[in-house]
Formats: structure tokens, sequence, C-alpha cells
């Protein structure tokens, strides 16, 4: 896990989400730098990833641009990551 700057990408998800292992998985196979937020070590931070994705779903992947997925497909994530060049 990196620390968090503005240019960092963050993830919220938990060990027993299988869309959120999917979405790791795929982000660290692209070498792409993120900040991933685990709900069952910070508690509280699911609170954060409901009032940025207004759901409860998870994962919620927070880009540099402001703009978020909630429980993103692999190409959303590798369109998204395209459209900001970090892939």
């Amino acid at each position: 896990m990196t620390e968090t700057t503005p240019a960092t990408i963050r993830m919220f998800g938990a060990q027993w989400c299988g869309d959120c292992r999917r979405t790791k998985a795929q982000l660290d196979g692209l070498g792409v730098d993120y900040q991933y937020i685990d709900l069952e070590q910070d508690v509280a931070a699911a609170d954060v990833a409901r009032e940025i994705s207004g759901r409860t779903n998870i994962p919620v992947v927070v880009y540099p641009d402001g703009s978020h997925h909630v429980e993103p497909s692999n190409d959303d994530v590798a369109a998204k990551l395209r459209e900001l060049a970090l892939i």
C-alpha cells in the first residue's frame, strides 16, 4: 500500500469480496500504483466509501480525476486507466 497523494487511485474493498479480489489483481497485474483500503481492517472507511458512491457495494475505485466506479468490470477499469493515461 502506498501513501495517498491526489494522483493516487484509491480502492475500497475486502478480502471476502470476489469483485474486490479481481479488481485488485487487475491493478496489480497492470502495475498501477494505488492505495488499497481494507474495509475489514478500517471499518470507518466503509462510511467513506458509501459517501463517495452513495451505495454499499464494493469495490469502490476512486480515480485521480475524482471520478469513481462501483463494482467495475475489468473492461471499465482498463478503459478509465487508458483515459487517464495510466496504462
